[in-house]
């Protein structure tokens, strides 16, 4: 298993994001998955919390007073929340569920929310929630996905992600702001909950690089095999 400084990891996003898009496309085949096998663990973080300051300078009635933001969320037993686990470069497997909802990041009291989030490519809704201008940037790495204007609330616009790979989203306006979208052609991912716990179902049997990724502490990749009908436990840890 390899971790990643939290220092680097703004110079890992635009790594990953140019090394997936440097990747000839992968064609992802629906199939039906019999006898499939499960991933299922927790991971871990005991290590010290990264913060950032946030001074806002305006807008002070909607973004809050100056204060440190902790950029990660540590559960019971030093659960890490909200860590995104997933397969990587998965040809076949099962379908998307069908009853899939456009995602959405939206402007929220001077945060992107959700903060994290996995979907497939393909549209975004961005939305603005607060009475304020927001100018919302999507970049695959360094590499422009969009630039919204969203002067006011009820402001809503939609746009494509296109490609698999990470998606960071800023905001022009509020310094501080950043979220993220992992862009998957497949469904094999998860998010840790409030425990640090995760599963992915239904899959098929074979050897695979599962990554786990916060965005803030670090990356680790590892290569698991699973057989029909196993369910495999793990315990990941970030350092």
């Amino acid at each position: 298993m390899r971790s990643t400084p939290s220092g680097m990891i703004g110079a890992l996003a635009c790594l990953m994001s140019a090394t997936l898009l440097s990747l000839p496309a992968i064609a992802y085949e629906e199939i039906d998955v019999e006898d499939g096998a499960v991933l299922e663990g927790r991971v871990t973080y005991d290590g010290r919390i990264p913060t950032r300051r946030i001074v806002p300078t305006a807008d002070r009635d909607v973004c809050g007073d100056p204060r440190q933001w902790e950029q990660a969320e540590i559960g019971p037993e030093n659960g890490l929340v909200n860590a995104v686990v997933y397969l990587e470069r998965v040809e076949r497997g099962k379908p998307w569920p069908e009853d899939l909802e456009t995602p959405v990041i939206d402007n929220i009291d001077c945060m992107f929310k959700p903060h994290v989030q996995v979907m497939r490519p393909g549209e975004i809704i961005i939305q603005n929630s607060d009475p304020l201008m927001h100018n919302t940037k999507g970049y695959y790495g360094r590499r422009a996905a969009f630039n919204v204007s969203l002067p006011d609330a009820t402001m809503t616009v939609t746009r494509e992600l296109p490609r698999p790979g990470v998606v960071r989203f800023e905001c022009d306006a509020h310094g501080w702001m950043e979220g993220w979208a992992f862009v998957l052609t497949h469904p094999y991912y998860a998010i840790t909950d409030e425990n640090g716990a995760f599963r992915i179902e239904d899959i098929p049997a074979g050897e695979y690089t599962l990554v786990t990724r916060q965005e803030y502490i670090g990356t680790s990749e590892q290569t698991v095999e699973v057989a029909a009908g196993e369910t495999l436990e793990l315990s990941i840890e970030l350092e």
